[in-house]
């Protein structure tokens, strides 16, 4: 049974046309169990934001690591102009890529369900014996596990549904909205994106004001791992670590590739 405050059930337990008791379980995580937004979008938040940080940090490394002449001309003007084509151009595009991949995962989740069921019910014996071996495999005894699959094969909805988590991976996406973990991407991109190029935005471009922006690239990663780590609440060494160690690699390897093509 559900250990709900009293407080929670006017607003989380509904009752459906056809008389079952149902719970608003979007609401239910965030009012019982304090899930907010960064939890709720934390994959969408660091994915966008490592890239953000990283291919704009990379335009910045670029031309500081290139020496041709033609670059040192056109210097902090050309870092901006650069840098935000390329935050706004690469964002969109993370955004977008989200949405379909998005899509294309809950197309694909609907397909392999229907096919599921199709094959409960034109091949019980074959389905039951799958899912008593994943039952015992989770832990259930083979006695329990017998008695939980002839309960379930009755129930042909709701034994899809575990054999698509526990037979294929896959998780029921009805309350995940493509269109906004695009929106949550591209935010996440822009927002931590545009921090490597605010040096070039305030001072004159030279060597002093590539060493802000390295500075102000490593403050963008270890905020994006405190992040990662307020709403994990796993390691601070490694949720920070991992984060600026694979920031501080690519724009390296930025920096390195200016200054081989422009040295």
């Amino acid at each position: 049974m559900l250990a709900l405050p009293v407080r929670f059930l006017h607003v989380l337990v509904q009752r459906p046309p056809e008389g079952r008791m149902s719970i608003d379980w979007t609401q239910h995580r965030r009012k019982a169990h304090g899930l907010g937004r960064v939890q709720e979008f934390l994959k969408q938040i660091v994915y966008g934001g490592n890239d953000g940080i990283v291919t704009t940090f990379a335009i910045v490394a670029g031309f500081a690591g290139a020496q041709a002449e033609g670059v040192q001309q056109i210097g902090g003007l050309a870092v901006l102009v650069f840098g935000l084509a390329n935050l706004f151009a690469d964002g969109v595009s993370m955004g977008l890529g989200e949405f379909l991949s998005g899509r294309a995962g809950n197309d694909l989740f609907h397909t392999r369900r229907r096919m599921e069921l199709r094959e409960i019910a034109e091949n019980p014996d074959q389905e039951r014996a799958e899912l008593f071996t994943i039952l015992c495999q989770r832990g259930l005894p083979p006695g329990e596990a017998d008695k939980v699959t002839d309960i379930l094969l009755r129930h042909p909805e709701m034994m899809a549904d575990l054999m698509m988590t526990y037979e294929f991976g896959m998780h029921d996406p009805a309350e995940d909205d493509p269109a906004v973990n695009g929106l949550f991407t591209f935010g996440s991109f822009i927002t931590f994106g545009a921090i490597p190029l605010v040096p070039y935005f305030l001072l004159e471009p030279s060597s002093s004001t590539f060493r802000l922006s390295v500075m102000a690239t490593f403050t963008a990663l270890i905020a994006l791992g405190v992040l990662r780590w307020s709403a994990t609440r796993e390691r601070m060494g490694r949720a920070v670590g991992e984060t600026v160690l694979l920031g501080a690699i690519c724009a390296a390897v930025a920096f390195a590739v200016g200054w081989l093509v422009g040295g």
